[in-house]
């Protein structure tokens, strides 16, 4: 019998993103409709509500209009509608603008709005917590807890004042268990306890691989004279080579613009560096001459779902589901996925609500998933289904054409009768040894940078004196396998500099894991060639503390 103190919910919800506080609203919604009373918690494991939520962003509004469709009226993302969009081929000093009449409707982000997808965050707390949701931030679902038959019961938070050596310190506070009748996962990409949910339930017996990118951004005061409120711009091509990927400039509220680049995890040359590739897209004149002049004061990076349609593990399961980007519901052409999150979230709610009124706890949602296959996120979907995979097969040029052909059949009806397979990033990658080093620039410091003053501008922070949450599950593969064979690649995929091999020069070389750097970004788990790195939760309220991202 468990010593930790309980609390009991009707519905407990891992993750306060947009799915999870979609989830949230709609429950309350549904319990003030109804006239009845129901418990529901968020925990979270960031130190505030979207301190860890990181997005381009551009928004479809259709899961908010559904919601609340009065946000317009005091969200901050409604300060900023997309006023143009653009295209741009970037080659090494040049860019040409694709002609915006060959990209399919859905492309154009009509009726769209830009903004920080962390202040929605904050805002629908603020919602949430108006109809009566509890909602604790800064603690980090560490277990879950299962009954007797096997079923969901709830989460454990994890622990507080654990020391590394895993004695107690003076400050030790044991984590506290959340009992549900049905638990929601929504941790957002790779949450690690739905990577355990998914392997106990067999949930991905029936999909495709979830395939990932990896997605860095920076905020920039810019000079107001380039700055232009709603201008959009997405970027293919150049720096990028044998990998795929691409750059965002969205030009925000409050004279900012939020640019990044995302690049495709399944790259074959363990010498490449996301980090690096995005620092070398920002010298390219055309980004250049807009940034000059500016100050960067805001970075992160995080991994993003891109295996789609194909790539949906089952959702549902005895006492809980999985929902947001815990499943998987990113457009990857749109570069969206806030919209979809938040809808499943909602249906998910829905199914739930329905079994409570039913009196029924611990059984599986199953009119959940049928709900979400019957819903615009799966019509969504299926359009763009082909468009990850194409590109992964036939490269960036060829495969933009066979996507972008598939993607006008589907608008108009048909399409290919077929649906590309994934194959898992971790698997792609090809020895150092046949792979061409790239020498990336130094930063000049005026438009490019370095990782660790990056990382100083998330405002990560961990306890030191705590257990590292990067755990490997055999010390020796990095120095054994991992160097000779790749060159040890986390020293390179991770955008922190959480990674390093010293002592190569003499002759002693040693894995060297600086955890406090980490921005829970989930590369290492997604990218490691044997998967031996195993990410888990740290401390609550660890990690970035982003501001506007």
């Amino acid at each position: 019998m468990s010593q930790r103190e309980s609390m009991p919910y009707d519905v407990v919800i891992v993750g306060a993103g947009p799915a999870g506080l979609g989830a949230a609203i709609r429950l309350k919604q549904l319990a003030a409709a109804s006239g009845r009373e129901l418990s529901v918690c968020v925990i979270e494991k960031g130190s505030e509500v979207g301190a860890h939520i990181l997005s381009g962003a551009v928004v479809d509004p259709i899961a908010l209009d559904e919601l609340l469709p009065d946000w317009r009226d005091s969200c901050p993302l409604a300060q900023t509608p997309v006023i143009e969009n653009h295209h741009w081929v970037l080659t090494a000093g040049k860019k040409t603008e694709f002609p915006h009449a060959l990209l399919p409707p859905f492309m154009h982000n009509k009726g769209c709005y830009t903004g920080s997808l962390g202040n929605v965050c904050r805002w629908l707390a603020e919602q949430a917590e108006g109809l009566g949701v509890e909602i604790f931030p800064g603690f980090a679902a560490a277990e879950v807890l299962f009954n007797e038959d096997g079923s969901v019961r709830g989460v454990a938070t994890g622990d507080m004042g654990v020391a590394r050596d895993g004695t107690h310190k003076p400050d030790y506070q044991p984590g506290l268990e959340l009992h549900a009748r049905y638990t929601f996962f929504a941790e957002g990409v790779r949450g690690h306890l739905s990577k355990e949910l998914k392997r106990r339930f067999d949930l991905e017996r029936d999909c495709e691989p979830q395939v990932y990118g990896i997605g860095l951004k920076e905020l920039w005061d810019i000079d107001p004279a380039k700055h232009v409120p709603g201008k959009v711009i997405h970027t293919q091509g150049w720096p990028l080579d044998d990998a795929w990927g691409g750059g965002f400039i969205y030009h925000q509220a409050n004279g900012q613009v939020a640019l990044g680049f995302v690049v495709a995890l399944n790259y074959r040359n363990p010498h490449l560096s996301p980090f690096q590739e995005f620092q070398r897209w920002k010298t390219h004149p055309a980004i250049r001459e807009m940034l000059e002049g500016g100050k960067r004061v805001s970075y992160g990076a995080r991994a993003i779902n891109e295996g789609g349609w194909q790539s949906i593990p089952k959702l549902a399961f005895p006492g809980g589901a999985l929902i947001g980007c815990s499943a998987g519901f990113v457009n990857v052409p749109r570069i969206k996925g806030s919209h979809t999150a938040m809808k499943s979230g909602m249906l998910a709610a829905e199914a739930a609500f329905a079994a409570i009124v039913a009196d029924r706890q611990h059984d599986a949602l199953d009119d959940y998933e049928t709900a979400l296959r019957a819903s615009w996120i799966d019509r969504e979907l299926k359009m763009v289904r082909n468009v990850e995979p194409a590109v992964a097969k036939f490269g960036g040029t060829v495969g933009t054409l066979v996507a972008g052909v598939d993607m006008w059949m589907r608008q108009l009806g048909i399409g290919l009768p077929f649906t590309f397979k994934h194959k898992p990033d971790h698997e792609q990658l090809w020895p150092a040894n046949v792979m061409p080093k790239i020498d990336y620039p130094k930063p000049d410091g005026i438009v490019s940078f370095d990782r660790l003053s990056s990382v100083f501008l998330s405002n990560t922070n961990h306890e030191e004196d705590q257990p590292i949450h990067l755990t490997l599950k055999d010390a020796d593969v990095p120095i054994r396998h991992n160097l000779p064979l790749y060159d040890e690649p986390a020293q390179r995929y991770c955008p922190a500099g959480v990674y390093e091999v010293v002592g190569q020069e003499e002759g002693n070389p040693r894995f060297v894991i600086n955890a406090q750097n980490c921005v829970h970004c989930k590369t290492c788990d997604i990218k490691d060639p044997t998967q031996n790195i195993n990410w888990v939760v740290p401390e609550g309220g660890g990690g970035p503390n982003y501001p506007n991202m």
